[in-house]
């Protein structure tokens, strides 16, 4: 009896600390990385030779505002012209442009504010008939594929588990789509959890009609 509720309490200890050191060493590893932009700062500046030492997460701070002030120079006429000129110089580097436009057109549509992409959890039949799980609408068909398809088509992207970094592209007709009533990040936790942890069942009140959301 004893060595159950030892066993027990060291369960209770391990859901309790495992998610906190995983989270912690996540953060850890992103501001590690961030640091290392301070090589690129003169010596004079440096924190380790104005302070005489490290000062953990300046990197990470500074990585921040560059990315902010980028945004911020990009959005008036000149700095969009800056851009223009920077994308026309890089597609005349053999290799490099290829891998530039093929990382900007997948970044464009994952972060844009007119995109489509996982702005919707779905519900469709994968690997096979009877077998369900979990994607997110990514837009529909276009180009040359078109005209092999017949009828309504949405594009879907089914992710793997515990790792939705990685997954799978499919291209299925609009009527085997099951929207979700769900937001992507409840979805997203869903997969990574391996359906550990279910979304909650939302409360829809008796007098009010409610459908499922559309495509």
């Amino acid at each position: 009896m004893r060595r159950q509720l030892i066993k027990r309490y060291f369960i209770t200890g391990l859901l309790i600390w495992v998610p906190l050191a995983i989270t912690a060493w996540v953060l850890a590893l992103i501001v590690g990385t961030m640091d290392q932009s301070l090589h690129l700062l003169p010596a004079a500046i440096h924190p380790r030779n104005v302070f005489g030492f490290d000062i953990p997460g300046v990197g990470a701070v500074l990585t921040l505002l560059v990315i902010v002030v980028t945004g911020l120079l990009a959005a008036n006429f000149i700095g969009q012209r800056l851009v223009v000129w920077w994308e026309r110089l890089l597609a005349r580097i053999p290799v490099v442009n290829s891998i530039y436009n093929s990382v900007k057109q997948v970044s464009d549509t994952l972060f844009s504010s007119s995109g489509n992409a996982f702005r919707q959890a779905l519900l469709i039949e994968y690997p096979r008939r009877g077998t369900w799980t979990i994607a997110f609408l990514t837009g529909t068909p276009g180009g040359e594929v078109l005209r092999h398809l017949d009828g309504e088509h949405v594009s879907v992207y089914v992710p793997t588990t515990p790792n939705p970094t990685s997954g799978f592209f499919l291209m299925l007709p609009k009527a085997d789509v099951i929207p979700l009533d769900m937001s992507v990040d409840t979805a997203l936790k869903y997969v990574i959890s391996m359906g550990v942890v279910a979304p909650p069942v939302r409360r829809q009140s008796a007098t009010v009609a409610t459908t499922a959301p559309t495509i």
